[in-house]
């Protein structure tokens, strides 16, 4: 199993380059199903996540072109024929965006079965608002033996309101609507940046679809969909991550090849924190340490709001804040399991039910520390960036899920960070976060 081996007291210097978002890949990747020609997408990550999408849509009767030399960034989909529209679960029990399929299958061939997302390690996330959706779209849906099978002759357009904002709800529906037949009006819709990703690659299919990136989308249906070239947009998280290093170690570091205009609530934050984040281009950020770091707090919302995705890498930032820093996870239920492995390092954070409270500077001190989802992981690597001596970390292919080559990336700039293990090892891992 991969470790990372980090030592930390280096100030990041020079310039690191971000990928594209997985979270607006994976819809994307889905979003071929509905047609019959071919999808090319771009600027796509090499994480797990991506590779596990791959298989599953080679499993359906997908052909997926594989990635050489100079285009590794490019996948090509085409879903000509659907041979097998199941999602098994042997494929999808590590991932959850495997819901993302079941719109798309339902409307494109009239049946899905897909493989019940289970518990997870940050929170429950349930389907219900998925299954609430279809069902007003006219698909008949059963659960049995730990599958859900959803089927309709064609799909009919609805006025959907979401009970709860969701990111995967909205993309899985929206899929769905651009098929159906008629109008569909979804209220209470996700605004996040990957929803929008989606709509502008369904659009360049064909699709009919107003209002994405708002609250309110409305989509009118249509008959069939074409092929379509499509480039993903930078990771906006990824982003944020590389931010936070550059300033928790004191360094000098351009972020490349992202969107500020995505990070609008974390560039904030880390300016009241005292923090210099300067955008050199629409593409381009600078972020160095501007005297000594001060306590701010945070509250995650869903998008234009603080992320949760970045909650635990700030909490890692306010280690070294001066001051008490108040961090409220209000997305996710158990979204602070990376606080014990932090106190471990020295951190002072005490918990009480979605508060965190975080006491700095505090000194840290390297140790070996476990990983138990993608974000949280990122926190520990940040630690472990400033933490006095040589830090371990385990169970790092959380990393590999969402994080393209980090340890690279991260080397390059002046980390001093190193693998220990193969990088995607053979065996299936356990269900994480995002």
């Amino acid at each position: 199993m991969d470790k990372f081996v980090i030592r930390g007291g280096n100030p990041l210097v020079g310039t690191i380059r971000v990928s594209g978002a997985k979270n607006s890949a994976l819809p994307c990747m889905a979003a071929a199903i509905l047609t019959e020609d071919q999808i090319t997408l771009e600027n796509v990550p090499q994480v797990r996540d991506i590779e596990t999408e791959r298989r599953l849509l080679a499993s359906m009767g997908a052909e997926v072109g594989q990635r050489e030399g100079r285009a590794h960034d490019r996948i090509t989909i085409n879903c000509r024929t659907l041979s097998d529209p199941v999602a098994r679960y042997e494929i999808v029990k590590t991932m959850r965006a495997s819901s993302l399929v079941l719109g798309p299958l339902v409307a494109r061939a009239g049946m899905a079965r897909v493989a019940m997302p289970g518990g997870c390690a940050i929170g429950g996330r349930p389907i219900d608002l998925h299954i609430k959706g279809l069902e007003k779209m006219g698909a008949v849906i059963t659960q049995a033996h730990g599958y859900l099978e959803a089927r309709a002759e064609r799909l009919r357009g609805a006025h959907l309101v979401f009970d709860k904002i969701t990111v995967t709800g909205t993309e899985d529906l929206l899929m769905a609507a651009v098929l159906a037949e008629g109008e569909t009006l979804m209220e209470n819709c996700a605004r996040e940046p990957e929803v929008t990703d989606l709509a502008a690659l369904l659009t360049a299919m064909g699709a009919h679809i107003q209002g994405a990136g708002t609250s309110t989308i409305v989509v009118e249906g249509v008959t069939s969909l074409h092929g379509a070239r499509y480039r993903i947009n930078p990771d906006r998280i990824e982003a944020g991550t590389f931010l936070i290093a550059g300033a928790i170690t004191g360094g000098d570091l351009i972020v490349s090849n992202c969107k500020p205009a995505h990070l609008g609530a974390l560039i904030d934050k880390l300016q009241e924190a005292g923090i210099l984040v300067e955008i050199l281009s629409p593409e381009t950020l600078r972020v160095r340490a501007h005297g000594p770091l001060r306590a701010a707090d945070i509250s995650t919302e869903e998008y234009p709001g603080f992320p949760t995705d970045m909650q635990a890498q700030y909490m890692a930032l306010a280690t070294q804040a001066e001051g008490v820093s108040q961090v409220r996870e209000n997305i996710f239920e158990n979204r602070f399991m990376h606080v014990q492995e932090l106190v471990r390092m020295g951190a002072n954070i005490k918990v009480d039910g979605s508060t965190a409270t975080v006491r700095g500077p505090a000194r840290l001190s390297a140790a070996a520390v476990m990983c138990s989802d993608l974000r949280a992981s990122a926190s520990l690597v940040l630690a472990a960036l400033v933490a006095d001596g040589e830090s371990i970390l385990d169970r790092v292919y959380h990393m590999d899920r969402g994080y393209e080559r980090i340890e690279e990336k991260l080397r390059a700039v002046g980390a001093q960070i190193r693998r220990m293990g193969n990088i995607f090892p053979d065996k299936n891992q356990e269900k994480t976060d995002d």
